[in-house]
């Protein structure tokens, strides 16, 4: 009897232990999802200008987080590499550095945003032996046509310097694409 006694606690432990995986098992797989990820996207820029003595590299990978429908925020790097070279000069230049972005799309087809970029810029004339090397700050406000994913418009630095010698004018055309 007491033989029989512990053959059956046994096969109850083992009852309980799988209905409790089992029912683990079921609850996990309607557990919801987790939605921050479904809200992200990925986006940014590349460019290429090569010319007789010119080379431009540029990259600008970034990601936002669509709050809602009107309201999205996100981050961004940039790097870019620069060389001239003609009779007269020589001239090469590094670009890094990262931005903070706002987007509102107040109806369907406009897009406004605010962007503040922080860029380490270090710039080099070799025939010159001149060095510039610097933090440069922008803070741009934008309007651009808003179609699906992307984003056609003009934006301006309001911090814009003329002798910085990073950008050339103050308002920047550009295109902003988004997956």
């Amino acid at each position: 009897m007491c033989k029989n006694a512990r053959l059956t606690v046994d096969f109850k432990s083992i009852f309980v232990f799988s209905f409790v995986l089992l029912t683990s098992f079921i609850f996990a797989q309607t557990k919801p999802e987790n939605d921050f990820w479904k809200k992200v996207q990925f986006g940014g820029g590349f460019g290429l200008s090569v010319g007789s003595g010119y080379t431009d590299i540029s990259i600008a990978p970034s990601a936002i987080y669509n709050f809602n429908d009107v309201f999205a925020a996100g981050v961004g790097l940039q790097g870019s590499y620069v060389k001239v070279k003609d009779r007269e000069v020589t001239y090469n230049s590094y670009i890094y550095g990262g931005s903070l972005i706002g987007l509102v799309t107040p109806i369907e087809e406009v897009q406004l945003s605010v962007e503040l970029e922080e860029l380490r810029v270090n710039q080099e004339f070799t025939d010159f032996k001149i060095k510039n090397n610097f933090w440069n700050t922008a803070l741009y406000l934008g309007a651009g046509y808003y179609t699906g994913n992307i984003t056609v418009g003009i934006r301006y630095n309001v911090l814009f310097k003329k002798n910085d010698f990073v950008y050339s004018e103050a308002f920047m055309p550009f295109v902003r694409i988004y997956f």
